[in-house]
């Protein structure tokens, strides 16, 4: 009786399968979606290896009595990016500051914006700085047509140029009496230039002193749907891009919120009270889950202070982050 009803289901099944066209074969396999934007999880991007580029310098932007910017390049799988070096003047040696800016529109861009008054000052002071402008800025090679890879590569270039300071030396036999100390290197990082330096020190897990003024530090994607309503479409296309993203991929392997224990570096933390595009409260979260895994932090905030830290934390804090890096790096 039993193979009796069993061969009935069968022919049912079979007769069934055959009305509904689908076609059954025993050597069918399932093979999973390709997912190009894996190799930029925070997991696989600390497995990653990061070749030191060649650096090269370009003209001179200014010639002041105590330092000089010039443009510099360097290269990141394949492609070229530039950037903002400031030199200081005296002969010797000196620490190397990299610096990552926050966002700033295409139209208005031009090399050095958002890191430069701050760079010039750390130059006077006795610091080689190194700004990049990443893809699609200055003269650099675009960027992946992904708006999400594109932010990713963000990281990718700011670990490829701390990994070539090493050849910062061979490029500056030709122009400067002076040397960069590769061994002693620290990051500056402001709103999202903050947010990629903490991703840096996740990634990496390597000792670079980081500054950081009103760092974009909420959880991703949240971190970049906060800032929807800047845009003329209302955020449509981002929150399309976002949710095409979250379908193939698991977001928390992708923020910095969840890899804070990895970061071996001492902060320094500047936020203005007044500030409207990243709240205080940002801040506060944030120097309080370092403190909890027991990260070495120092919080600062500024009464009145808007985003940039104007009109009355500035330079406090220009003075502040000097100090911190003669601390670390001198």
């Amino acid at each position: 009786m039993v193979i009796v009803v069993l061969g009935i289901l069968a022919i049912f099944g079979w007769d069934f399968l055959k009305s509904k066209k689908i076609i059954v074969s025993p050597t069918s396999q399932i093979t999973s979606k390709e997912k190009p934007l894996e190799k930029y999880s925070y997991d696989a991007l600390s497995k990653t290896k990061f070749a030191a580029s060649k650096i090269e310098l370009g003209e001179v932007l200014k010639d002041e009595a105590d330092f000089t910017s010039r443009i510099f390049y360097f290269w990141v799988e394949g492609k070229k990016v530039s950037g903002l070096v400031n030199l200081p003047k005296v002969i010797g040696e000196y620490p190397v500051v990299v610096m990552f800016r926050g966002y700033v529109d295409r139209e208005i861009y031009a090399t050095g914006t958002g890191t430069q008054h701050t760079a010039e000052v750390f130059a006077q002071n006795g610091f080689i700085t190194l700004a990049p402008d990443f893809l699609g800025y200055g003269q650099s090679d675009n960027p992946s047509a992904s708006p999400i890879e594109e932010r990713f590569q963000t990281y990718t270039t700011a670990l490829t140029l701390l990994e070539s300071v090493s050849n910062l030396n061979q490029a500056l036999r030709s122009v400067s009496n002076i040397k960069a100390d590769p061994e002693k290197v620290g990051i500056w990082g402001h709103s999202n230039g903050g947010q990629i330096a903490m991703s840096v020190l996740e990634i990496s897990g390597k000792n670079y002193p980081t500054v950081l003024w009103a760092p974009v530090s909420a959880p991703f994607p949240y971190s970049i749907l906060y800032y929807t309503d800047d845009y003329d479409d209302h955020g449509k296309m981002l929150r399309r891009v976002v949710s095409d993203f979250e379908k193939d991929y698991d977001v928390e392997d992708y923020s910095p919120t969840n890899f804070f224990d990895r970061i071996n570096a001492p902060i320094q933390l500047h936020q203005g009270t007044a500030d409207e595009s990243v709240p205080q409260k940002w801040s506060d979260q944030l120097v309080e889950q370092l403190k909890e895994k027991g990260k070495q932090v120092e919080y600062f905030t500024y009464l009145g202070a808007d985003h940039n830290l104007a009109p009355n934390g500035w330079s406090q804090a220009v003075g502040r982050s000097i100090d911190f890096y003669h601390l670390f790096l001198k």
